[in-house]
């Protein structure tokens, strides 16, 4: 069975919120998924998982130090998540707040791992984004987001 895995980082609850509604549309596509707190990820439990997607606040247009540091300890494992899915999605506090920078700043990461990447053409076109408290469209965002991640997870790997 293909499994992915949601972690994130939140402190105001904005981006928690955000990494359940990708969950729901993982779901949606009948695929296995953990989501957790970044703080309860070991950097070996990326190993298990066929798809990884990371949210974290934006901080100064880039992910908090909580989430930089599962990925800086993610190079004991370069090469291992070679073909792996990847995505990320972030939350700010005001438009133009570096939303965008943040789910790059991840992406950067994990293709350096060698993951595959998910865009999309018609929405958050690297990743959701929300300002503040998710409202009706980041939630469509979100689920779309997690169903299109799953899909090409199970392509890949199921």
């Amino acid at each position: 069975m293909v499994r992915m895995l949601i972690c994130y980082y939140s402190r105001s609850g904005n981006t928690k919120k955000m990494a359940y509604l990708i969950q729901k549309g993982v779901m949606e596509e009948d695929v296995e998924v953990d989501t957790k707190d970044v703080k309860d990820v070991k950097v070996d439990d990326l190993l298990g998982y066929d798809g990884i997607i990371i949210g974290s606040p934006t901080y100064y247009g880039l992910m908090a130090a909580e989430v930089k540091s599962l990925l800086d300890k993610s190079v004991k494992h370069h090469g291992k998540l070679d073909g792996k899915v990847g995505g990320a999605f972030a939350s700010s506090a005001n438009i133009g707040g570096g939303n965008e920078t943040t789910v790059l700043a991840i992406l950067e990461a994990l293709m350096i791992h060698g993951m595959t990447i998910c865009g999309d053409s018609k929405w958050d076109h690297y990743g959701p984004v929300s300002v503040e408290r998710p409202d009706a469209r980041v939630e469509k965002v979100c689920v779309r987001y997690g169903k299109r991640v799953a899909a090409l997870t199970k392509r890949l790997h199921g």
